[in-house]
């Protein structure tokens, strides 16, 4: 996909993105019109041309997205660094059946592009743990991930 850009999630990215993962979202700050950038792991691509993640609902990101809904997340897979640039929206203030108060906020794709510097690729991608009680974390992730979807 390098040099190119494309208005959805191509076969390679799509099954990427359904499965938890990495990955930094970017909003416009509701207070200042800056920029305001989190990492986050619960996400899922419903399809091609959309993407939902879960977030404590009163986290900056809801207010700076109810404010202006331009959103970027970058994410890194298939050997690159992708930029996927859209409109997001709260679908839901509070998520059923997950006991956390998390808003399900999803994306409309506008622009998918290969951001990696020329001549290079990604050889290991991040990784992460989680640092709380392994079964109550997956128990909550398995939450999360079938109420993004309903």
């Amino acid at each position: 996909m390098a040099n190119q850009v494309e208005t959805k999630l191509g076969e390679e990215l799509l099954p990427l993105l359904q499965e938890e993962r990495y990955i930094s979202l970017s909003t416009v700050d509701h207070e200042t019109g800056g920029p305001n950038v989190n990492s986050i792991s619960w996400v899922y691509a419903k399809d091609e041309k959309h993407v939902r993640f879960a977030v404590d609902n009163r986290s900056r990101i809801v207010e700076n997205i109810k404010s202006n809904p331009h959103v970027a997340v970058l994410m890194f897979g298939a050997g690159s660094t992708y930029s996927i640039t859209g409109n997001a929206k709260v679908v839901q203030e509070k998520m059923e059946d997950v006991p956390l108060k998390l808003a399900l906020v999803e994306i409309h794709i506008s622009e998918v592009r290969d951001v990696m510097f020329y001549g290079s690729r990604i050889i290991n991608e991040p990784k992460f743990e989680k640092t709380y009680d392994k079964e109550a974390a997956e128990k909550l992730d398995k939450q999360v991930m079938e109420g993004m979807l309903k």
